[in-house]
């Protein structure tokens, strides 16, 4: 089967498993909420335990070495993604929600950790590093579905269970379509070397830097429809902004695959992309449609490919450990997901708002950015790295 086939069930099996099996909570939080089943700081706690089993199960794929096992895990979380969707059209209140979600953060991580670590190095085998980096706008295009799934929903008056069931239908159509076409893993693309840190930067500061790139994105990427409903006072103007936010997402990911290869330059696009992000968080405490908007484009456009640029230069810095720092970077990313629904519950416990939460989001996004502000010193880059690039 061609690469291009692989790397087009990679996106979709992306699609599925991030925007459906990992984000479709944004969405539902407001019937959540609206029916009783949870509040604000529970629907915090909720989203806490799904970026809990996104940590758990990118440190499980660390040591995922043999075929078997990258195969297992991929088919698994790939299943895991439709099966606990489908079970959420039963579940009713805060714990079997968090369980819920707690399953699907796990499931989600082994699917994103092993499509990166089979997809990039296919594309860069067939000479097409761009269409490598633009699985990465699956997960965009899975939350624009989401989207536009539950706008439909609400303007036929659905309730949440509902939504739940369209939610796994959709997810299980586009497994079955994938799953004769996904990368198949071999003994080299998951040997495991030693993890490479350069001299002044390397793979531990691009770990602080993911960590706080979690905190800062994903209490908008939580919230968001929350805060748009609120502000909307529940009309359908405000199903509007989480789609619109994946496919500010997809977007970004396609002009970052269009920038010329360089490994100079990625750690400077890196710090764009978050600088710009951090913009956009501070401009949802504006408390008004046009801030929410606002908001949307400079939120979502670098949301994606903020994970693309991080996973371009840990490939840089180590060539031959892709596997491995991309499960070490995905930890640490979920560690700062973690961290920021945690932040939310307090936030809102304590002052009844999330205003405290965006203020340290979007400050950690700032720093984030200032870690990149010092050069990588020559040997940081292998030179089989920019030829992988080109």
């Amino acid at each position: 089967m061609s690469p291009l086939i692989r790397l087009l069930a990679s996106f979709i099996a992306l699609m599925m498993a991030m925007g459906i099996g990992r984000f479709a909570l944004t969405p539902q939080l407001p019937h959540l909420i609206g029916e009783g089943q949870v509040d604000l700081t529970a629907a915090g706690l909720i989203a806490a335990a799904n970026y809990l089993g996104y940590f758990l199960g990118a440190l499980d794929a660390m040591f995922a070495r043999r075929p078997e096992q990258v195969q297992r895990r991929l088919l698994g979380g790939l299943w895991l993604c439709v099966l606990l969707t489908l079970a959420s059209f039963w579940a009713w209140g805060f714990w079997p929600h968090l369980a819920l979600r707690f399953g699907t953060g796990v499931a989600s991580a082994w699917v994103m950790v092993m499509i990166t670590a089979l997809s990039q190095p296919l594309a860069a085998a067939a000479g097409r590093p761009r269409l490598g980096a633009l699985v990465f706008a699956g997960p965009g295009l899975g939350i624009f579905l989401t989207g536009l799934l539950a706008l439909g929903s609400n303007l036929l008056g659905q309730t949440s269970d509902v939504l739940w069931l369209v939610y796994a239908g959709a997810a299980l159509i586009m497994l079955l379509v994938i799953l004769p076409a996904l990368p198949k893993p071999t003994a080299a693309a998951t040997h495991t070397a030693p993890v490479v840190v350069s001299g002044n930067s390397g793979i531990a500061r691009l770990c602080v830097v993911y960590a706080l790139y979690g905190v800062g994105y994903i209490i908008p990427a939580t919230f968001l429809s929350q805060m748009a409903s609120a502000q909307f006072k529940g009309q359908w103007q405000a199903d509007l902004f989480w789609p619109c936010f994946g496919l500010a997402a997809a977007i970004g990911v396609l002009l970052v695959s269009l920038r010329k290869p360089n490994p100079n330059t990625t750690s400077r696009w890196l710090m764009a992309t978050l600088w710009l992000q951090a913009a956009g968080v501070f401009a949802c405490l504006l408390g008004s449609g046009a801030g929410l908007a606002l908001g949307v484009v400079l939120c979502g456009s670098p949301f994606l490919a903020c994970m693309q640029l991080v996973v371009m230069r840990a490939r840089e810095l180590a060539p031959h450990a892709t596997q491995r720092n991309i499960g070490l970077l995905t930890a640490c990313f979920a560690i700062g997901q973690l961290s920021g629904p945690l932040l939310a519950a307090l936030s809102s416990h304590f002052s009844g708002g999330l205003q405290p939460a965006l203020v340290i989001a979007g400050s950690g996004l700032v720093l984030a950015g200032g870690l990149l502000l010092r050069p990588a010193n020559a040997s940081a880059v292998k030179p089989c790295a920019q030829t992988a690039l080109r």
